[in-house]
């Protein structure tokens, strides 16, 4: 195979999703490649770092912090989920 076709292989390789074969060529062309190395070798610990990486925390707190953005700069959203009590205003009933 030609040096293009491993340049355009190397996400695949670093997110382990070769074939061991195809894992084996593109290890043989990083051989005789150093662009080609660098860029398989840092990708691939990019990628395992990222997946080892724990997953942000995603509260309702968070989810009304960006709702509010995205009101606040115009944006037409209409959620399924009811707006939540903490949101409205409470008027003192006077008699």
């Amino acid at each position: 195979m030609n040096n293009d076709l491993y340049k355009k292989l190397v996400d695949l390789y670093a997110g382990r999703e070769l074939t061991s074969e195809l894992d084996a060529d593109m290890e043989a062309a990083a051989a005789e490649d150093s662009v080609l190395a660098w860029d398989m070798v840092t990708l691939r610990n990019t990628v395992d770092f990222l997946q080892g990486d724990p997953a942000p925390e995603y509260t309702e707190e968070s989810y009304q912090r960006i709702l509010m953005k995205l009101y606040a700069r115009g944006a037409a959203i209409q959620p399924k989920a009811p707006a939540p009590a903490h949101l409205q205003y409470h008027l003192p009933i006077q008699g």
